[in-house]
């Protein structure tokens, strides 16, 4: 059924499912799956590798790769239901493509593991952060007043602060359609991998020294395949 909004043509705005159609590109969805993947954590990723050794690192860098590959490959087929090509429904969710797909309490594991992750992924952020920002704080009371100046900050202040900001942003409508965040998520993952690059650089320059089984020091029971985690 096409949907018929006024005037000649208009049923040209909306995609085959009633809703508007989309304007997205090859480069602009490439720009969004680099914010999605590249995060603060590839800022932890040389000291990863250093620590797994150039053997284990690189085969440890290369599963995850494939493993996102073949999710990514998964996620793009389960699409559209019930055919991956030819199928009339659009699922525009996670939870929507485990309901059409499997269904059951699939849909429901599903759920609790997305939101469980999301609750997860912002408390981790606002501990981050907040230790981030004390640290810079702490880091500039030593530079003024000297290293055995009593610098102590403390992180439950930068944390209520840092809630409260996401308080105040989650009241935004739309907010998830504002096209500036694009524009910074991008930013910012070009600038995380810039400063991991740049701080594995100038490491590099002051001694440039590696192994086969890594680097760790004065950890008896420590393995390398602990970084994994």
């Amino acid at each position: 059924m096409e949907t018929q909004t006024g005037g000649f043509g208009e049923n040209t705005k909306f995609d085959d499912d009633g809703r508007l159609k989309r304007q997205g590109t090859l480069m602009t969805a490439s720009a969004h799956i680099i914010t999605a993947v590249i995060g603060s954590g590839v800022l932890s990723l040389a000291w990863a590798i250093s620590q797994l050794g150039w053997i284990v690192g690189i085969l440890a860098l290369t599963m995850f790769s494939l493993i996102t590959l073949y999710t990514s490959c998964l996620l793009a087929n389960s699409y559209r239901s019930p055919d991956p090509v030819l199928g009339d429904r659009r699922n525009y969710t996670y939870m929507l493509a485990v309901q059409n797909n499997l269904g059951g309490i699939k849909y429901q594991l599903c759920g609790l593991a997305q939101y469980g992750n999301l609750v997860g992924v912002a408390i981790g952020y606002t501990i981050t952060s907040a230790f981030s920002m004390s640290a810079i704080k702490r880091s500039n009371c030593f530079h003024s007043n000297g290293h055995e100046a009593d610098c102590h900050e403390s992180n439950e202040t930068y944390m209520i602060w840092y809630g409260i900001i996401q308080i105040i942003l989650s009241q935004i409508p739309n907010f998830h359609k504002l096209s500036v965040l694009s524009v910074i998520a991008a930013i910012m993952s070009f600038t995380y991998a810039s400063i991991g690059l740049g701080l594995s650089i100038a490491k590099t320059a002051q001694a440039a020294a590696g192994s086969i089984q890594g680097i760790v020091q004065d950890l008896t029971n420590y393995r390398p395949f602990t970084s994994v985690s």
